[in-house]
């Protein structure tokens, strides 16, 4: 199996699973992760690179969706394509030079009526999953910084 940093650095379309369900077609750009890479490998290797990346994103997840204050948000989505495009989305902006095939941050949350204290719930496990990985705090604190601006994006109410 190829790991996905190096199947997305060769295409963003090696990395589709054919669970995931169907969605409209979009154009495909970085720029619709929501932020800039970061410059360099560093924040990459802080973060143990695609094998550190995937325990963050999947631990996240399965906190999240185990949380009965969120849980209700995943229930009905593809969960595949979520490991798989938030796995893209943290390589990418982490400077791990993969692709992101992902749709824009606005359409992504569109009608979810995400909430403060489900972002607020989200953050938290996505730092209990760093600390987890024991990525040290400065870098969870510039990964976290770069993911903020997308606050007023996914947060409707």
């Amino acid at each position: 199996m190829i790991p996905f940093a190096l199947a997305l650095a060769l295409s963003p379309q090696l990395a589709i699973r054919p669970q995931e369900q169907a969605v409209p077609p979009y154009e495909h750009h970085d720029a619709n992760a929501g932020a800039t890479p970061f410059r360099g490998a560093g924040m990459w290797r802080a973060f143990h690179g695609s094998d550190g990346v995937a325990r963050i994103v999947d631990r996240a997840i399965d906190l999240s969706q185990s949380d009965p204050r969120i849980s209700d948000i995943f229930k009905g989505h593809d969960m595949i394509r979520l490991r798989r495009t938030l796995k893209e989305q943290f390589c990418y902006i982490l400077g791990g030079g993969c692709g992101y095939s992902g749709r824009t941050m606005a359409a992504a949350h569109r009608d979810m009526g995400v909430q403060v204290a489900d972002m607020s719930a989200l953050v938290e496990h996505l730092q209990s999953a760093m600390r987890s990985e024991g990525i040290a705090f400065a870098a969870q604190n510039r990964f976290l910084a770069k993911l903020a601006p997308m606050h007023r994006t996914i947060v409707k109410r």
